[in-house]
This record gives structure tokens, sequence and C-alpha cells, in this order.
């Protein structure tokens, strides 16, 4: 395994970063609440990728294999004054072959750490499907505290699935 080095993403790593997200929308379907078909049907996604990456509501963090992106996350802030001391992490992919490698857990703490120096974060919540035991375990590993499951939260071709909300207090 190569060095993993895990940095903010920013808007000339969009293509990189689209390329990635069409993999993981394929690859793990039940996993993100947008389908593979609705991303294609975008217009411009590499341009809108590209704002998404500069924009002052999110980062999102790449984990490069040379000069691979193997494995992203984006923590997501709120505007709402009753809701600034929240974040969100959303999107965590890592592709297969590098999965099982320690790199979700790099990309996460990534996140946390910078949440913990954004200064107003007190805790991040995320949403995992009930049925990625691997997942939920990876967070609770963290610190990450399930606290309640959304019934029926995605409806896929396959039928309902749950989600496990989770938070981490900081």
């Amino acid at each position: 395994m190569t060095n993993i080095v895990v940095t903010i993403l920013n808007e000339k790593d969009a293509e990189s970063y689209w390329n990635l997200r069409l993999e993981a929308l394929k690859e793990a379907p039940d996993a993100f609440l947008t389908s593979y078909d609705e991303a294609l049907q975008r217009v411009n996604p590499v341009e809108q990728v590209a704002q998404q990456l500069s924009s002052e509501e999110s980062i999102t963090f790449g984990a490069f294999s040379e000069d691979s992106l193997v494995g992203v996350t984006t923590l997501k802030f709120t505007d709402k004054e009753k809701e600034r001391h929240k974040a969100f992490l959303l999107a965590m992919y890592v592709t297969p072959q590098y999965q099982n490698h320690g790199i979700a857990k790099q990309l996460i703490f990534k996140a946390i750490q910078t949440a913990r120096r954004h200064g107003e974060i007190e805790q991040i919540h995320l949403s995992v499907v009930s049925i990625n035991p691997a997942a939920i375990h990876l967070y609770e590993s963290i610190g990450f505290k399930a606290y309640a499951t959304e019934p029926r939260a995605l409806k896929t071709e396959k039928g309902y699935l749950d989600e496990c909300l989770m938070v981490l207090s900081l």
C-alpha cells in the first residue's frame, strides 16, 4: 500500500471528485441519497462540484494515493444561528481496493480535527443506512453514538432502508 495523504479538496480537484462520486453511487447505491441516474442528469457537474468545493458551507476532504483520489468525505456546516454548534459528516466513500486500510478513519479524524478548530462546532452528526454494520462499527469505534433510527428513510428499487442517526460530541 502506498502512502495516503488526506487533504482538503478545492476546485482543482473537481473532476477527480466527480469521477469518484460516480463510482461511489455505482458501487454503493444504498449508501447515498442521490442515485447514479440522478447524478448523470446534472448539467455541468464538474463546474457544480468546483463551486461546492470552494464554498464556505462545507469542507470536503480527499485521500490521495499518489495522484489518485481514493476516498472522500464532506463536513457540512449550517448557517442557522441555533444550529451553528452542529456539523454534518456526509458523502463518505473509499474506493473498494483501498477499503480496510484505515483510510475512512483518516478522513473522519481530519474532519473531526477541522471541526474542533472551527471553534463553534460542538457535535458532528451523520446518518448511515442500517444495513451497513461495518460503517456503523467504524463510526462507533471513533466515538459516534447512535441516538435514533429513522425508519424507511430511503426508498430504493429493492424496498425501504432505515437510517441510523449518530452523533459525536466534541
